[in-house]
């Protein structure tokens, strides 16, 4: 992977090929210059099927040949997934792929023609030219094992948002028809007493008509023995009698309660077997085990952080994956104006928003980390704010998850605050 502009200028000669592709859903466009800029051969338009992507590998190669051209690169915009068949099918036939940034597309369209006239064979062309001067990356395309986790954890996030709804929505029945549940009888409504009572989609009606017998029967039948009880049993009975809940379309209520229960325990059982299926998809990643073992780093983050980085061998350094992240530096500085520094977010949002998550909890429970956030908020020379601190350690995170995955070693404390701060073991968190 080229580490920076330099390299990948040096990457291409008078022997390369250079080919910008404009995405599209159904019809893209590609045009070709070579390593000066210089436009060879007519645009090609091509459907995205089998058919159009070999009409393209015949294109390359007359060109290839008319032109004496012995190698090829092929950038694209990343637009939206529409892109990703494309890279598959070049990426088995050998042929490099890398992907152009829409905003830089978007800024340099008027170079050559002085027009913001915008349209897929001169946004081909204005590709093609930014290929040229290196201004492009190389994409990170997940294949076996990474693959599987990242389609398991974009599944994953998928079923976590439909929970959040869910779980919303029986909020607001319980707002509507027994706003006593909760925190009057329970403190929470998903705890397994309080989730056997929404399960038979009682309203405050049927149960007010109960005996406090009948409720404790009900959950002993559901093998709940501990933590309820007849004096629960009780209050539960007496907040229904009270109840200031809507009693109009009873009916439809407990309908509607039998819904969202369905849907609540099926997203909850489909949460638990994909989160089997990624914790044993992690044992086949090295260094995922040993990452793991981290004080306060959970299955989500580790998986997360290695389905959106893939393979961190294809990786020089850390600082690559900060930069992926966006959470590299940037400053507005002009003349005697010095403005603030702050993170690029150009990169993964997802990434670097469980990486932040991650570290939350690590400044909680981690005793390394809580104590050089410590140290970043109180230390006497530029002191940081909380959330900088947090961000500064994301980085910190993402340092010690490159060694441990690219040299397979255990999570070492001492290691982990750095020779700057080891003196800071002597104080107390």
């Amino acid at each position: 992977m080229a580490k920076n502009v330099n390299a990948k200028i040096q990457r291409i000669t008078e022997g390369t090929l250079i080919v910008g592709v404009d995405i599209a859903k159904h019809t893209h466009v590609a045009r070709s210059v070579d390593w000066r800029g210089i436009e060879l051969g007519k645009p090609l338009s091509f459907e995205n099927t089998r058919s159009g992507l070999e009409s393209l590998e015949r294109w390359l190669e007359e060109l290839k040949r008319s032109h004496a051209k012995d190698e090829l690169l092929v950038g694209m915009e990343p637009t939206g997934h529409y892109w990703m068949a494309l890279a598959q099918y070049l990426r088995q036939r050998d042929i490099p792929a890398v992907h152009v940034n829409p905003s830089h597309v978007k800024k340099s369209k008027e170079l050559d023609d002085n027009s913001p006239t915008k349209n897929d064979v001169k946004d081909a062309l204005t590709i093609a030219r930014l290929v040229k001067d290196g201004r492009y990356a190389e994409p990170i395309i997940p294949f076996g094992v990474y693959a599987e986790l990242r389609g398991g954890m974009n599944q994953r996030e998928r079923l976590v948002e439909d929970m959040h709804r869910a779980k919303g929505r029986i909020h607001n029945w319980l707002d509507r028809f027994f706003p006593e549940f909760v925190p009057t009888v329970f403190k929470e409504w998903d705890g397994k007493a309080a989730l056997a009572i929404l399960r038979k989609a009682w309203l405050p009606v049927d149960i007010s008509e109960m005996e406090p017998e009948q409720v404790v029967h009900m959950w002993r039948a559901a093998d709940i023995k501990r933590g309820v009880g007849l004096k629960a049993a009780r209050k539960l009975v007496n907040a229904a009698q009270g109840s200031i809940g809507l009693r109009e379309g009873s009916t439809m209520a407990r309908q509607e309660l039998q819904i969202l229960m369905s849907q609540y325990d099926l997203i909850q059982q489909q949460l638990d077997q994909l989160e089997v299926q990624i914790a044993e998809l992690l044992t086949e990643i090295p260094g995922a085990m040993q990452m793991l073992r981290i004080p306060g780093l959970g299955l989500s983050t580790v998986a997360g952080f290695l389905a959106e980085v893939g393979d961190l061998s294809l990786f020089t350094s850390w600082h690559q994956i900060r930069k992926l992240a966006g959470l590299n530096l940037k400053e507005d500085s002009s003349g005697m104006h010095k403005g603030k520094t702050i993170i690029s977010k150009r990169g993964r949002s997802r990434l670097r928003a469980l990486l932040y998550r991650g570290v939350f909890f690590l400044v909680a429970t981690n005793p390394e980390f809580k104590l050089l956030h410590k140290h970043f908020k109180t230390r006497v020379g530029n002191p940081l704010k909380p959330k900088q601190s947090l961000v500064a350690l994301c980085g910190k995170l993402i340092r010690i998850l490159f060694t441990m995955g690219t040299r397979h070693v255990d999570y070492n404390p001492v290691r982990a605050l750095g020779p700057a701060y080891r003196p800071l073991t002597n104080q107390v968190a």
